[in-house]
């Protein structure tokens, strides 16, 4: 059964909680952290993608799902508040009545804040460095935005439901295993099939198009195509989250965690 994992789940709620009743500007940083270190996957997956992308090869996009995984490790071992993850955690601590839904929301629209400041500020960065300024470099990225921003918005709301739900997954199932090297395999595995899949994830797309927006691109995408991307995905992966991932495993488990 699940339910030592979900305690775990309980527990790791209620201490993000706790960070935020004793500072909400710790808060925010690590919700800054968490999508700085989204940032890094972002930039070595396109980076490594760019290689065969521009041989047209077939790889273009596996090679970058594999190495986006590093992600997923940085904010599991390195700290951090990611929005999509909180979607699940503090969703499943209310409906147990360990936290208010009020507060519930407050630390939403808290992380969610704090990913954007943490995207643009890691952009900014990337745009001093020049290592992505070059059409040689950038052109994957460039091309997989325009994908994005182009998207119909019905499609972008149900991508977006898979893909946190397989986030959260990504999450959750290693919190049952004990050997770390599983556990970042397993997490490595899930971030594959989301990436490989297609989906939309709020907090990297936020970060792509922060990377995409401070290039010089010609034609380049606007703020308006950056928010028909992001309005959609981000209610979608509340949906994943919240109900597919903590009210589902709220209310299959309820008789036993109330024994």
């Amino acid at each position: 059964m699940e339910d030592q994992a979900l305690l775990k789940v309980e527990q790791l709620a209620l201490k993000k909680f706790k960070i935020f009743k004793q500072s909400i500007l710790r808060y925010l940083s690590r919700s800054m952290l968490a999508s700085m270190f989204i940032g890094f996957g972002v930039i070595v997956a396109f980076k490594t993608g760019n290689f065969f992308y521009l041989e047209h090869s077939p790889l273009t996009y596996p090679m970058a799902a594999i190495t986006f995984g590093a992600a997923i490790i940085l904010i599991s071992y390195g700290g951090g508040d990611l929005f999509t993850g909180n979607t699940f955690y503090y969703t499943y601590a209310a409906l147990r009545k360990k936290m208010k839904w009020k507060d519930t929301v407050k630390l939403w629209i808290l992380s969610y804040s704090g990913n954007i400041l943490g995207a643009a500020a890691f952009a900014l960065l990337i745009y001093t460095t020049g290592l992505f300024a070059d059409s040689s470099v950038n052109s994957f990225l460039l091309s997989v935005v325009e994908k994005k921003v182009s998207a119909p918005t019905m499609e972008l709301f149900f991508r977006a439901i898979l893909c946190n739900w397989l986030v959260c997954l990504a999450f959750f199932v290693p919190m049952s295993m004990k050997d770390d090297g599983a556990k970042m395999f397993a997490m490595m595995l899930f971030v594959f099939c989301f990436f490989i899949s297609g989906y939309e994830h709020s907090i990297a797309n936020m970060c792509t198009f922060a990377i995409a927006l401070v290039l010089d691109q010609p034609g380049g995408i606007t703020f308006s195509d950056v928010m028909h991307n992001l309005i959609p995905v981000t209610f979608g992966n509340l949906i994943g989250g919240g109900l597919l991932m903590g009210y589902m495993y709220f209310y299959v488990n309820k008789p036993f965690m109330e024994e």
